[in-house]
């Protein structure tokens, strides 16, 4: 029996084309995987999709690299339900679930965690974006889907530049729930902070800003990243956040910008296949392994 598998997609299992961006994956993934075998325990990597193997024959399954469920759903969703009856996730099925959909934003809200200024727009709405926002005093938008990942159809505009929108608004509605923000300023000047959590506790923070000129972090758009040294007050912002989430998560990456009232906000907490910079922190890894560890032990 396999103590662990980490999950990563099938583009990453044997790539003949190793870039810089493929090369950071198998680094990250070796990390983990080599701390997880330093606590004593057999670990083996494979694919989500990966028929050939038998789900049961492993106590656990970590989401790590599985970067295609977004665009692929409906496969991921059929496999999610069938290994949670032979295995146990890391994390949990209905973190997942939860975290899948950025309604979850509103369960923070709701507990006391800042978040920016949302309102979800429900699949099938047959309203214009323009009517949407028509009674809304905000200056600039952002406009993307509820369940998405690497900023697919995410959309900055400013109100009265809104029409140009309205097709691809009802391209998407008919399929998805989406939400709109209010535009965080500051992710331009300050950018967005990634703070790894594990066992509840700060591991490591990111620093990532946009290029010139863009407002998207992502480095598939062109944004850095830099070591970020957080002060007392962000890393208890970010573990109160971290409570917040039922049932306690094994790890979490917390994304944090600052509003336009310059207070921290939540701009999204990744449970399930976050980036987590292992490369970035030479103890990030066995911290890692130590909270998988005690969250197997904890279950158990």
């Amino acid at each position: 029996m396999i103590d662990i598998v980490v999950l990563t997609d099938r583009r990453y299992i044997a790539p003949t084309d190793v870039s810089d961006y493929v090369q950071n994956i198998l680094t990250e993934d070796q990390l983990v995987i080599d701390a997880l075998r330093r606590k004593g325990l057999t670990v083996e990597r494979k694919s989500w999709d990966d028929s050939d193997f038998d789900w049961s024959t492993t106590k656990n399954i970590l989401f790590r690299t599985t970067w295609d469920y977004f665009d692929r759903f409906d496969e991921f969703e059929i496999w999610l339900n069938h290994v949670s009856e032979v295995t146990r996730l890391i994390n949990q099925k209905e973190l997942i679930y939860w975290n899948i959909d950025k309604h979850y934003l509103q369960d923070l809200a709701k507990k006391d965690v800042n978040i920016p200024a949302t309102i979800f727009i429900e699949k099938g709405e047959q309203r214009s974006l323009t009517a949407c926002i028509e009674k809304l005093n905000w200056e600039t938008f952002i406009l993307k889907p509820a369940i998405s990942g690497a900023g697919r159809h995410t959309y900055k505009f400013n109100k009265g530049d809104e029409a140009r929108l309205n097709q691809i608004f009802f391209e998407l509605i008919t399929n998805e729930s989406l939400l709109l923000q209010e535009y965080q300023k500051q992710i331009t000047t300050k950018g967005e902070v990634a703070f790894m959590v594990f066992g509840g506790k700060y591991s490591h923070a990111i620093l990532k800003k946009a290029k010139p000129g863009d407002f998207r972090v992502q480095d598939d758009f062109g944004g850095t990243i830099s070591n970020y040294e957080p002060s007392a007050d962000e890393i208890a912002f970010i573990e109160k956040a971290f409570k917040a989430v039922s049932p306690t998560p094994a790890y979490a990456r917390i994304d944090v910008i600052w509003d336009n009232n310059d207070q921290l906000c939540i701009g999204e907490i990744e449970l399930i296949e976050p980036e987590l910079w292992f490369r970035k922190d030479e103890n990030a890894a066995d911290k890692f392994a130590n909270a998988i560890v005690s969250y197997i032990n904890d279950v158990c």
